[in-house]
């Protein structure tokens, strides 16, 4: 059961998609999840849909959706700013609210990669949100941009970059930079993309992203529970970020660490990682 949905965002119009429960019954409230895609994607995304179908299938409402400036929502096509998009989240927790289907104060946030990074954060900031799931995130983003551009030559490239983005902004005039000078992603794993993800981004972009923090904020969602997940080793956003997200977090937080995948965890149906998902929820944010 999918309906189509709108909610309003700093005036923009978002759009996504509810998932029902097939067993809801008429006047009954049940917890819900908001899913958070990645960098420059959709809610259509193999993992946002992966995600959506796994939660609801446990008995969540489940609400996908697309950020500003990305899929069908409104907004400058690529303007992904981080800050903006924790707005997203905390606009598309207030239109839950509202759905006679769903438990008001039981809704949690699940994110991957970016949307994992945006999760953290608005669980930090936003004491609504019930329960964060993180698949693949990233808590500084200097940090992780100086991994993901590791050698000299891969790093000069990525300063040089960030000075002309600087220096053409005091000219008031916008870099566009492609998508994978901002994250780079082995070609193999390419197809994990979702259709209609952006492939260029104005430079505003990567200084949002090089600011970001969700560090200083993790700790703050405790005492609510945070499951961090990650690749043992992942080749688009450094195991070592989730690794320090947990050293920052309060209790309860639960960190894996998944041999044998690589960056789109959930998007590659491992049991072992969907089975790992089931047991947390049933133990730390169970459904009934």
């Amino acid at each position: 059961m999918e309906q189509r949905v709108h909610f309003s965002s700093a005036g923009l119009q978002l759009a996504g998609i509810l998932h029902l429960p097939a067993d809801m019954k008429p006047g009954e409230r049940r917890p819900a999840f908001m899913v958070l895609h990645g960098f420059g994607s959709n809610k259509d995304s193999g993992t946002s849909r992966t995600v959506a179908e796994l939660f609801t299938s446990l008995g969540y409402l489940t609400l996908r959706f697309d950020m500003r400036g990305c899929g069908e929502s409104a907004g400058p096509r690529g303007r992904v700013i981080c800050l903006e998009q924790i707005e997203d989240t905390r606009n598309a927790l207030s239109y839950l609210q509202t759905r006679p289907e769903v438990q008001k104060d039981r809704i949690a946030v699940y994110g991957h990669s970016f949307g994992a990074a945006v999760a953290i954060y608005a669980a930090g900031v936003e004491p609504r949100i019930a329960a964060c799931v993180s698949s693949g995130g990233w808590g500084d983003g200097a940090k992780k941009f100086r991994r993901q551009h590791a050698s000299p030559e891969a790093w000069q490239r990525f300063t040089a970059m960030m000075e002309k983005g600087r220096q053409m902004k005091m000219r008031g005039e916008t870099l566009m930079v492609p998508r994978y000078d901002i994250v780079p992603i082995r070609p193999e794993l390419r197809s994990n993309l979702a259709p209609g993800s952006i492939l260029e981004f104005p430079f505003e972009v990567v200084e949002s992203m090089y600011a970001f923090t969700a560090n200083e904020v993790v700790g703050r969602i405790a005492p609510r529970p945070l499951l961090l997940m990650h690749p043992a080793a992942d080749t688009v956003t450094p195991t070592e970020q989730s690794i320090d997200l947990f050293h920052r977090a309060g209790q309860p937080t639960d960190l894996h660490l998944v041999a044998g995948v690589d960056h789109f965890l959930m998007s590659e149906g491992n049991t072992l990682v969907l089975n790992l998902v089931r047991d947390w929820l049933a133990q730390r944010f169970p459904a009934r």
